[in-house]
Order: C-alpha cells, then sequence, then structure tokens
C-alpha cells in the first residue's frame, strides 16, 4: 500500500498523492483506485466494472461497426442519427460504469483516502450494475423473431418471480428508466459522501 514518494520517503495512507503522477487517464485510473483503496467491496468493483466497461465498449463498439457498415452507401440524416444514438447509448451505458473508479481515484489524488467514500461509491456501481440488468429484463418485448422464428419471453419462476413480473409489465420504450435511476445513484452517492 505505501509506496515511496520521489523523494524517498513513503507517503503514508490517508495522505493525498501530491506528486501528480499518480495515474494517467482513465486506464491508469483503475490499477491506482485498486491499489489505493482500502475498502474490500470498492476493489471488487474495480475488478467487475472495469471488465464490464470493457465488455460494453467491446459491444458497443463492434454494434457501431456493424450499424455503419449497415447504412454505407445511404443517405445522411437518418442514418447518420442512428449511428449517433448506438455511442451515446455506449456512453450512457460505460460513463456509470467507470464514474465510481475515477471519483475515487481522484478523491486518493487529492484527499487521500477515505473507506466510506470507496464502499458507498462502490456500491452505487454495484446497484448500477444490476440496474443494467434489470432493465434488459424489462426490455424484451413479449414476443419477438429470433432468426425467423417467433419467441416468446421466458416465464417468470422460481423466488424472484414477482419481480420479473413487474419488470415484464414495465412497458419497453419506458425500460430504460430502470438504468437510469441505477447511475442517479453514482452522483448520488458521491455528494452524500462527500
Amino acid at each position: 500500500m505505501n509506496e515511496p514518494a520521489r523523494d524517498g520517503t513513503t507517503d503514508a495512507p490517508g495522505t493525498p498523492d501530491t506528486d501528480g503522477e499518480a495515474y494517467g487517464g482513465v486506464l491508469g485510473a483503475f490499477p491506482y483506485a485498486f491499489r489505493a483503496s482500502d475498502s474490500v467491496l470498492f476493489r471488487l468493483y474495480v475488478l467487475i466494472g472495469g471488465l464490464l466497461a470493457v465488455l460494453a465498449t467491446v459491444v458497443f463498439g463492434i454494434a457501431l461497426i456493424v450499424q455503419v457498415a449497415g447504412t454505407l452507401g445511404g443517405p445522411g440524416g437518418t442514418f447518420t442519427f442512428s449511428r449517433t444514438l448506438f455511442v451515446l447509448l455506449g456512453l450512457f451505458v460505460v460513463a456509470p460504469l467507470v464514474a465510481p473508479v475515477l471519483l475515487v481515484a481522484r478523491r486518493h489524488r487529492r484527499t487521500g483516502s477515505d473507506t466510506r467514500y470507496d464502499t458507498l461509491l462502490a456500491a452505487a456501481g454495484m446497484l448500477f450494475v444490476v440496474s443494467l440488468y434489470l432493465g434488459l429484463v424489462a426490455s424484451i418485448p413479449p414476443e419477438f423473431t429470433l432468426d425467423g422464428e417467433v419467441q416468446v419471453r421466458p416465464p417468470a419462476t422460481g423466488p424472484l418471480a414477482p419481480l420479473v413480473r413487474l419488470l415484464y409489465a414495465v412497458p419497453s420504450v419506458a425500460s430504460p428508466v430502470v438504468p437510469l435511476l441505477g447511475a442517479t445513484l453514482v452522483p448520488l452517492a458521491h455528494r452524500y459522501a462527500d
């Protein structure tokens, strides 16, 4: 945990990093925040949130490539707008995934360690991940076509059946509200713990 500073001394836990070179950008913030935090939940979130952010970036990147390839040669306007929506949607998914890590890394660099802050942001990030899944469940239409065959969404069974039925009752158009509510937890946790 205690890394030697440039002058040969060791930074004590809870002290801010004053050398200004703690991490370089988004990618450097992940290992820095992982090393700097004492919160086990936050360290777990760095791993899970980082992997999900990379996965979401790859999925949205591939979707954008497929979208661009499918609309090449077409007129501008609607096709350009749909490409922009892919990028915007990807940003709305990835930004709340990386925000807790960036905020914790920034806080550790500026003011030092605060396990309570780290844990609250990790919990908000985990709840956002859960809300993404719940939003996906809510967005499943009652019937849809997959590979030319009409499919019916699976019935709600098991101990979570009441929750699944509640999510199925949400209109597909309103399903983005679920992850949007989850995303608002990150800035709320930041404000509350600050």
